[in-house]
């Protein structure tokens, strides 16, 4: 008789809208399942697959890839009694098939002496059930980790921010943090920019956004120091955290591409240092964008670089979904007349979406929508 997991498969192999036929149809199908050359390797693979479909309703595409990494088990027991404990745990069945996807022999893991030991001590540290379930499926590979090891790293992220819940919120997000010595790369970071005036506020805020950049080694980062030294960057500045973890994001070559993008456009030395100073993040925009909303906005009447220097948070601004569209809203409404004053381009792009859509959109959406409709008419 066919097994569930042959048929699924033959039946998606049918189905041309199916997200697995191009995967499936050329090799599990027809050599698989068909041809002559399957080798006594693949059976269990096979019947493990089957099985996980069968008891685990694992969809067919994670039940071959979790097989396929396991055949040299001859009987799915152990994987049964792990996905059990799993499951006990808080785990849901989203949770589970997540964290297979991401590491399928974790199916074959030492549950009494890997496994059990990991959760307890993430229980005992106040993670919940949820905590773990979401921390272990977005990064399965964390129980590998010592069991020595996950304990002092736990406390040492509190040190930094402060309360069980930060650190969990963390983790949710950047569990790998607990695969990291910190004493090697995290804290010494910290204590180094702690000395200079950096805040703790402030270094929370960006563990959160930027966390990788702390684990750089201490030398990379005292060498990013003395570039912003080198440049002239305050250290003193409430920017200038900001300025080396640009810097720390890029190689000294990508770093003189920018440099050299810049220049093509028409930026004095000066000028570049001016903006790198005001708004460090804008040099991690792509070479293109740069090119294109520069572009865009010399095109206009009296706009030059010197508006880009003062306000280079331009740079980030998308060009098709706000600066095109929200300065096409401002010529319409000036157009008829129905601005008490004129809009500088400094103030529009520093409004958020909704302040924008509140103060320009909203009171006039039928002035705007018949403007689109004469627009749209001239166009055809």
């Amino acid at each position: 008789m066919t097994s569930p997991l042959v048929r699924t498969l033959i039946s998606l192999s049918l189905n041309k809208s199916s997200r697995f036929q191009k995967r499936f149809s050329c090799y599990s199908i027809s050599v698989v399942f068909f041809s002559s050359s399957t080798t006594q390797e693949s059976k269990p693979s096979l019947y493990l697959a089957d099985h996980f479909v069968k008891e685990h309703n694992f969809s067919p595409e994670l039940a071959l890839k979790a097989a396929s990494s396991l055949n040299y088990l001859r009987a799915p027991g152990k994987c049964d009694e792990l996905i059990s404990f799993l499951k006990q745990s808080g785990f849901s069945k989203s949770h589970i098939e997540q964290a297979v996807k991401r590491k399928p022999n974790l199916l074959c893991s030492n549950l009494e002496k890997t496994i059990k030991p990991k959760f307890k001590i993430f229980r005992d540290l106040g993670f919940s059930s949820e905590d773990i379930a979401d921390i272990v499926s977005g990064d399965p590979w964390i129980l590998n980790r010592r069991v020595d090891t996950i304990a002092p790293t736990f406390l040492e992220l509190k040190s930094v921010i402060g309360s069980n819940a930060g650190v969990i919120k963390l983790l949710k997000t950047s569990s790998w943090f607990l695969k990291y010595d910190l004493q090697k790369t995290m804290m010494p970071n910290l204590e180094f920019m702690r000395s200079f005036g950096i805040r703790s506020s402030q270094i929370v805020r960006y563990v959160f956004v930027h966390p990788r950049f702390f684990l750089h080694k201490p030398e990379s980062i005292k060498q990013l120091v003395k570039r912003a030294d080198d440049m002239g960057f305050n250290r003193k500045s409430s920017l200038f955290l900001a300025a080396i973890r640009t810097l720390g994001s890029m190689s000294e070559e990508k770093w003189e591409l920018k440099l050299k993008i810049f220049r093509s456009l028409g930026f004095s030395e000066d000028d570049i240092m001016s903006t790198f100073r005001r708004k460090p993040e804008v040099f991690t925009v792509s070479e293109r964008k740069i090119k294109e909303v520069t572009a865009f906005l010399l095109s206009r009447k009296n706009t030059d670089i010197s508006f880009i220097v003062n306000y280079p948070m331009v740079l980030t601004c998308s060009l098709e979904h706000r600066l095109k569209p929200w300065l096409r809203v401002i010529e319409i409404l000036e157009s008829k007349n129905l601005l008490s004053r004129k809009v500088s381009l400094s103030t529009l792009f520093r409004m958020s979406e909704k302040q924008f859509r509140d103060k320009y959109v909203r009171p006039y959406s039928k002035e705007l929508e018949k403007a689109s409709t004469a627009i749209a008419a001239d166009n055809c």
